[in-house]
């Protein structure tokens, strides 16, 4: 089984249990008239919904290289995170709408054991999605499903805050239920940024991994003398990688493309994540490069 049908599984999966907490939220939430149980059915839905652009950007990510996409498709995988990221800001900028609405007009919120052992039940759902996604993104090397994760303990923290203003509205201070949706609204907006900013990196071929560390790697094979110019790009489970290797000037040609080859096989060796590594042969000159470059 690949990689990206691994990943697809574990969205089905998750999809299934989002979509049934998020009804269960909402539904009781529309019955009680709790803002922030309402926060947070919605909430879950959109964690449904990021599957769904999930499930559709791994089978995009999963196709083969082509004429157009020469380097294959797998950023397709990055793009969809950015999918989550605006549902999420959208989710956000409703339960404002919502919380606002509710404030200008009270409702009373009718709070009973039925509504604390729903949210203690979708809670441990919650708790278990999280954990088996980050076990398999961390495994798989998924960014996809790391960023699904963090969405989903957003939710944990969440429902941890519905469970206080229930509390609250029992005691008397139903406006704690509108403060509870505002927290929701800043956690959402802030677990958005971050995923946002996770793949713009990717997108714009942030640096992955330290090229000293490279550099080291590559002074152990033989026949290299030195080495600059490294440079990497790509995400956690599909790194690029290019670079300069000096050899002595006497180096055949045939030798020197014995040596680059040597050099890409032990880089992959030593990083099995990356998947490609460009070298470029120079002769060396006798001058040492800095250890940054």
């Amino acid at each position: 089984m690949t990689r990206l049908v691994k990943i697809r599984r574990v969205l089905l999966y998750t999809l299934v249990l989002n979509i049934t907490v998020a009804a269960v939220k909402t539904g009781y939430g529309y019955t009680i008239n709790s803002v922030s149980m309402l926060s947070d059915g919605f909430h879950s839905f959109f964690d449904g919904t990021s599957n769904i652009i999930g499930l559709v950007g791994i089978w995009i990510a999963s196709r083969p290289p082509d004429s157009t996409h020469p380097y294959g498709h797998r950023k397709f995988e990055t793009l969809s995170t950015i999918g989550i990221a605006v549902l999420i800001f959208a989710a956000a900028a409703g339960i404002l709408k919502e919380a606002y609405s509710r404030l200008s007009t009270p409702h009373d919120i009718e709070v009973t054991m039925t509504g604390f052992i729903i949210m203690g039940i979708t809670l441990l759902v919650n708790i278990w999605v999280m954990t088996y996604e980050t076990r398999k993104g961390r495994e798989l090397k998924s960014e996809f499903l790391l960023a699904d994760a963090l969405h989903t303990k957003s939710d944990i923290f969440i429902s941890i805050s519905v469970i206080i203003s229930l509390i609250a509205a029992k005691m008397g201070y139903p406006i704690i239920d509108i403060i509870a949706a505002v927290f929701i609204t800043a956690l959402i907006a802030k677990m958005g940024f971050s995923i946002l900013m996770s793949a713009t990196r990717v997108l714009t071929d942030g640096a992955c991994i330290d090229p000293k560390e490279i550099k080291r790697v590559i002074m152990n094979v033989d026949g290299v003398r030195d080495s600059h110019d490294i440079r990497t790009r790509g995400s956690k489970s599909f790194v690029n990688i290019d670079l300069h290797v000096l050899v002595d000037p006497e180096t055949t040609t045939s030798d020197a493309h014995v040596i680059a080859h040597n050099v890409e096989d032990t880089v992959k060796k030593e990083y099995p994540v990356v998947n490609d590594v460009i070298v470029h042969i120079e002769p060396y000159d006798g001058k040492k490069t800095t250890p940054d470059q």
